[in-house]
């Protein structure tokens, strides 16, 4: 399939360019932080509230999407929640949260204590078209190919540094993932800035990073009305009212381009390349191995995310399984963001 589009029409202005390094505590490289910036001990005040929690469940049940912090005493968890959301805004952009003890718990009864606790940082919203508001993230044994929709974080494949939705509308503020059930071997979270990634290019790949802040074709995923485009257009980079914000899905941009007639131009091919190359400094990662109960959040628009291949035990009952929840304040719950 390819579409027929053209790829000369481009706005006439230039968008507005960061042009200067950034400075501050959202700039980081592994070395330079320390474990306490991103590593969340859960204390046993907020345990006490989330067993108190469940034998609420459990003896008034009640559907999770229902569901409501007001609805608890959550004195404590609404401190540690204020705190994670904090270090996502003005801090390091993620945390790993440890743990909650969902070992004690059914995957529903852990699934909605999750959704409780997430809506004390922001507003749970669509993850697909049809209004899924949570997603269980495990390998489907399917094959993503150029405009398939399937998910790669429904795959077992290496994950690229992405953010979550970055081919939508709004996506999400921040991302959450719970861990149930960790892989036989791999599937290692990595993370690094984009602060980090801009300040790269900015110094070695000026020219790239200029292409940057102009609009890509992305593969929608098939995540939209029968009627609508298969592609969204939008840049990686975007600098507005002082602040600089990202979306970044190169294997989506790829997709979309094999779909262009004329495929991608060198320019284009170029920047997505010192993109990569950005990335592929692992001194500015940070990875991380997470484990049943923990939960990784991380603001979408300030983190790259990526996850290795990883190989599943035989025993489908102990097969990776995360959950993923986006949260967004602004706009509406819909998937685009919009009505």
């Amino acid at each position: 399939m390819n579409l027929h589009i053209d790829q000369s029409r481009r706005s006439p202005r230039a968008p507005a360019m960061l042009d200067r390094e950034i400075t501050g505590v959202k700039v980081w490289t592994k070395a330079g932080l320390n474990e306490a910036d991103w590593h969340i001990q859960v204390p046993g005040e907020v345990i006490a509230e989330v067993r108190e929690m469940l034998a609420i469940l459990r003896s008034d049940p009640l559907p999770m999407l229902l569901q409501t912090p007001d609805m608890y005493r959550l004195p404590a968890s609404t401190a540690l929640f204020g705190k994670v959301r904090a270090v996502m805004d003005k801090g390091v952009g993620f945390v790993l949260i440890d743990r909650l003890p969902v070992e004690e718990m059914s995957e529903e009864e852990a699934k909605t204590i999750y959704w409780v606790l997430s809506k004390l940082i922001g507003r749970p919203v669509a993850q697909k078209w049809n209004g899924a508001l949570m997603m269980d993230v495990r390998d489907s044994g399917k094959k993503p190919t150029p405009g398939s929709g399937v998910r790669l974080s429904q795959t077992s494949v290496d994950l690229a540094y992405h953010s979550d939705n970055a081919h939508n509308d709004a996506p999400a503020e921040y991302v959450g993932l719970l861990m149930l059930q960790d892989a036989k071997d791999g599937g290692i979270s990595k993370v690094m800035s984009f602060y980090t990634v801009h300040n790269y290019l900015l110094r070695h790949r000026p020219e790239a990073l200029k292409r940057l802040y102009r609009p890509f074709f992305w593969d929608r995923m098939r995540e939209h009305r029968l009627e609508d485009s298969l592609l969204f257009n939008a840049p990686i980079f975007k600098y507005a009212d002082g602040e600089l914000q990202a979306r970044l899905g190169v294997i989506q941009i790829r997709n979309a381009y094999a779909m262009v007639e004329g495929g991608m131009d060198a320019a284009t091919g170029e920047a997505i390349a010192a993109l990569e190359e950005a990335f592929s400094n692992e001194e500015n990662a940070v990875t991380m191995r997470f484990r049943p109960g923990q939960i990784q959040f991380l603001n979408n628009r300030v983190i790259g995310h990526a996850r290795t291949e990883f190989v599943d035990h035989d025993d489908a009952t102990r097969k990776r399984h995360l959950v993923r929840l986006w949260l967004r304040d602004h706009g509406t719950p819909h998937y685009r963001g919009t009505c």
